[in-house]
């Protein structure tokens, strides 16, 4: 399965990114992952023609079977970078009809971003997406400074293993949608 780890922060040092980048490691033999990140992506603008740099990531959308978003959390929401990103993709060029979508979030607050997945959930069913969004268990994974080593890895076995346990139902889900 392809997917595309797209991190919605636009942080330098982004724990969700770093997130990404663990799972892309830690699940390489499984799955075939790209990564992409709304980080310099132009605002939204009404009206625009759409930016070449959003022309490229429609089509990094389209080429994968599976979106995988790392959300981070801001004042309860999503990031302004990926709120952004979303209004260009969801009204200007569409990848997300028929897409499926799976949510991972991190947060140096204990409750590990739960309130940015829930909004996310929300705007994804918003007209212009069409997304197929996972409900099942979600990875949210809080105090993350605590959480990374200076390799990347994580150092929580129990939110290692969490994760294969997420990809396994990722899995079942995604043959349940896309039959």
């Amino acid at each position: 399965m392809k997917i595309l780890a797209l991190s919605g922060s636009n942080a330098n040092n982004s724990f969700n990114e770093a997130l990404l980048k663990f799972i892309s490691k830690e699940f390489a033999n499984k799955y075939d992952f790209k990564l992409a990140t709304v980080k310099g992506l132009p605002m939204f603008k009404e009206g625009e023609d759409v930016p070449e740099a959003i022309q490229t990531l429609t089509k990094e959308i389209e080429d994968a079977d599976l979106v995988l978003i790392g959300s981070p959390e801001q004042q309860h929401s999503v990031t302004s970078a990926l709120s952004s990103a979303l209004e260009w993709l969801s009204s200007a060029t569409h990848p997300f009809k028929g897409k499926p979508v799976a949510i991972v979030s991190t947060s140096p607050m204990p409750q590990g971003a739960s309130r940015s997945q829930s909004r996310l959930k929300s705007l994804m069913t918003a007209p212009g997406f069409g997304a197929k969004i996972f409900n099942g268990d979600e990875f949210m994974m809080g105090v993350a400074p605590q959480q990374f080593d200076e390799n990347g890895d994580l150092t929580d076995k129990s939110s290692v293993e969490f994760l294969g346990h997420f990809f396994d139902e990722v899995d079942s889900w995604y043959a349940q949608v896309t039959k």
